[in-house]
């Protein structure tokens, strides 16, 4: 049923999978590196052998993660070949069929999870992303794993050197019943060039140590650290294809709502800023009345937003705007890495410029700062001052990613010459 001198793996990826006999199987390193491949197969060959006592559990972030990353992988012929019809799941199930034995499928998004699995005697779990569980959830999956033989694959891509699943386990995986596995990118064979060429464009800095080269780094100084104002900041915008909005809203804390555009040029230009600071005007403004300042602000512009985002906390707003009819109104993206990641990428590449205008926004870029508070204990977090601005740019620019991903490989001739 399982052939694995049929499958395109690389010598890292059968020795892993050969060598995960341990109470705790680790593989961590960089994106699309083969981890996931190989220790899905260690798993489901460990489902094969298992016997019938314990339960079987796969942990992702999520439900839905745990579908993406984990069975819908497995149940792609073209990857596992015959296995792949022995894989059953109905979409949005808390439990799937693997080789015939009944998975059950816990999602971990906060502490609150660990009580899932009170009570539990587990003999195999397999844990997707696993710096982003809980602690306390990866400690109680381990009390649970008691079963004779029982046993943990995990995978993850690498985070701060501090985090909990580094110092405790990996660092010290020789005095733990414990085997890891290191993968970077070139240790995946079925990957082209041009692919790899495309991935890398879209890390950069702190995320390309991790993600590309699979380092544990940690996270320190200016966050957009390839800002240079000389090179970021236009006096003249060229003509735009398309518009949209992010918006950061404050009552007390400052009002930042900005304008992106798509040039003619394949490039993206923050072409205007609208700001209230209530604390600098000693004038605070309702909902009703920011709602009218930012139509006014794109009236005068002449500026047509395909879509306006805006920070999902600001529900009485949101609100607001549905009921004076703004179009296009939609809750931003909100994850911070990621929406990090997407702006530094577009900076890196000189694909996202800033008009001398914005005067908010390019006050607070030079000084948007990791919190090395938040560092030490292994997590990643900006700084929470002075990031009104910031904030609205990475709303806007993460939830059209989809949209721009592309101008991160186009090529412009004279940009080859330069």
């Amino acid at each position: 049923m399982l052939n694995l001198d049929s499958l395109p793996l690389s010598r890292k990826q059968l020795r892993s999978i050969g060598q995960a006999r341990a109470r705790i199987n680790l593989w961590h390193g960089s994106v699309r590196s083969g981890k996931t491949i190989a220790s899905l197969l260690a798993f489901v060959i460990a489902v094969a052998t298992a016997g019938p006592s314990g339960l079987i559990i796969i942990c992702g972030r999520s439900l839905q993660t745990i579908e993406r990353n984990c069975l819908d992988p497995l149940q792609d012929a073209a990857l596992f070949g015959p296995l792949a019809r022995h894989v059953v799941h109905t979409r949005g199930a808390t439990t799937a069929t693997i080789l015939g034995r009944t998975v059950h499928l816990i999602g971990a998004a906060d502490a609150r999870a660990e009580g899932r699995l009170r009570g539990l005697t587990a003999q195999l779990a397999y844990v997707d992303e696993a710096t982003l569980m809980p602690e306390g959830f990866w400690t109680q999956l381990l009390a649970r794993l008691s079963a004779p033989g029982a046993r943990l694959f995990a995978t993850t891509n690498p985070d701060s050197p501090r985090h909990w699943l580094k110092k405790g386990y990996l660092d010290r995986s020789t005095e733990l019943d414990m085997r890891a596995w290191h993968f970077k990118l070139r240790d995946n064979p079925s990957l082209s060039a041009a692919y790899v060429d495309a991935l890398a464009a879209e890390y950069v800095g702190l995320w390309r140590r991790r993600m590309i080269d699979g380092a544990w780094v940690v996270a320190e100084g200016a966050i957009y650290d390839m800002w240079d104002e000389d090179r970021h900041v236009v006096d003249e915008l060229p003509s735009m294809r398309r518009h949209w909005v992010g918006l950061d809203y404050g009552t007390t804390n400052p009002f930042a709502a900005l304008l992106l555009g798509e040039g003619v040029d394949d490039r993206l230009y923050v072409c205007a800023e609208w700001r209230h600071d209530s604390r600098a005007t000693h004038r605070s403004m309702t909902d009703a009345q920011y709602s009218t300042a930012v139509r006014d602000w794109l009236g005068e512009l002449g500026a047509a937003p395909e879509w306006t985002f805006i920070d999902p906390s600001a529900a009485s707003f949101i609100t607001q705007l549905w009921a004076d009819g703004h179009p296009g109104i939609a809750r931003a993206v909100n994850d911070v890495s990621d929406g990090i990641r997407s702006v530094a990428a577009l900076l890196a590449a000189g694909r996202l410029l800033v008009h001398r205008s914005c005067e908010g926004l390019l006050d607070e870029l030079p000084g948007y700062s990791w919190d090395p508070k938040a560092t030490e204990v292994g997590e990643d977090k900006p700084l929470k001052v002075d990031d009104h601005s910031v904030d609205a740019l990475r709303y806007v620019i993460h939830s059209t990613a989809h949209e721009w991903r592309h101008l991160l490989t186009t090529h412009r001739p004279e940009e080859a010459a330069a």
